[in-house]
């Protein structure tokens, strides 16, 4: 009886690119993710400690200087102020699983209540400012690139180094000065009646967005513009010019998408900034932001408010971080490659 061979299995040839290329994406997100928890436990535990040792009593901010010291006692224990430091940071911390920050010692309201409506307004002028300077920064980044050494090239360096050298609020108080105050084009500050959103009177938003833009653009613009010269500058764009490519087609189809890697690590550290130059940008036009909430916090002493701010700008800044991380692994196809 003859014995049958097998004949044996087709050699596979590897798996399919899309899946190979997810696996540097899935692991780098699993990666940032546990180092971005661990980040943001830390956070919370040192932010907890430093309001610890904020100065003054936040019961005697709240009742004033001729509160009897049996109020006193009695609003502490309310406040949950009569806890231990311990016990305090674990009512704190797992609450902020169930969505509980506490209440503000100021105004009594649940502090998720009251950050929420400028939790949106904060996230409406760092979407609409990241769009502005993105598209503005890479736009101008290209466009010197293109006529390098020229006169236009010269003029926007020039600009761009000394806007990157001016703090955000000196850049905010000089467009006050010319758009609201000269020109009347613009209101100066950006208060809203209760209830409103920002985007109801985006008038409003157009001077903290413009602040936001030229302190930002500069950064993009240099990288961009860098990075264009250096693809136009390599062996393939020359083959490309022998090939009869030029002006505008060698640049957007050819430089420009060889220069997307650096450059779109350099939005990323620029969103981040966003995230964190709210600050000073919201209080210079009182914008009713995230920002203006935190340093009227801690004027008032507001804990638990100041508490939930922190926690939450930290943990905008952990995740930014990580999608940047992704967004130049997406745009980098051989840092994708398996090793």
């Amino acid at each position: 009886m003859t014995a049958q061979l097998e004949s044996p299995a087709a050699p596979t040839t590897g798996e399919p690119e899309r899946i190979r290329a997810a696996h540097p994406i899935l692991s780098l997100l699993l990666n940032r993710a546990g180092w971005g928890v661990f980040s943001v436990l830390v956070v919370s535990v040192i932010v907890y400690a430093s309001t610890l040792v904020l100065p003054g009593d936040a019961a005697q901010a709240i009742l004033g200087q001729q509160a009897t010291p049996e109020r006193l006692e009695v609003l502490r224990e309310q406040l949950g102020l009569d806890q231990s430091a311990w016990a305090g940071f674990v009512h704190w911390f797992t609450g902020i699983f169930r969505g509980d920050f506490g209440t503000s010692l100021s105004t009594r309201q649940p502090v998720t209540e009251l950050l929420g409506p400028k939790l949106l307004n904060s996230a409406a002028l760092v979407l609409v400012a990241a769009v502005v300077s993105t598209a503005l920064g890479v736009a101008l980044g290209a466009l010197t690139a293109s006529r390098r050494d020229g006169v236009l090239d010269h003029v926007l360096g020039i600009v761009a180094l000394v806007a990157s050298a001016m703090p955000e609020y000196i850049v905010g108080v000089f467009v006050v000065l010319f758009l609201a105050v000269d020109l009347h084009a613009f209101p100066a500050i950006s208060v809203l009646a209760p209830g409103q959103h920002i985007w109801d009177e985006p008038s409003k938003m157009v001077l903290p967005v413009l602040t936001l833009t030229i302190v930002v653009v500069p950064y993009i613009l240099r990288m961009c513009r860098g990075s264009v010269i250096e693809a136009l500058d390599s062996d393939y764009a020359e083959v490309a010019r022998l090939k009869g490519v030029g002006g505008r087609r060698l640049l957007y189809r050819h430089a420009l998408p060889n220069a997307l890697a650096p450059t779109v690590q350099v939005i990323g550290l620029s969103l981040i900034y966003l995230a964190g130059g709210i600050v000073l940008v919201e209080t210079v036009f009182q914008f009713p932001g995230l920002g203006l909430a935190l340093v009227d916090a801690i004027t008032a002493r507001d804990v638990p408010v100041i508490q939930a701010l922190v926690l939450l700008l930290s943990t905008c800044y952990v995740v930014l971080n990580i999608l940047a991380d992704v967004a130049v692994l997406l745009v980098t196809p051989r840092r994708r490659l398996p090793r």
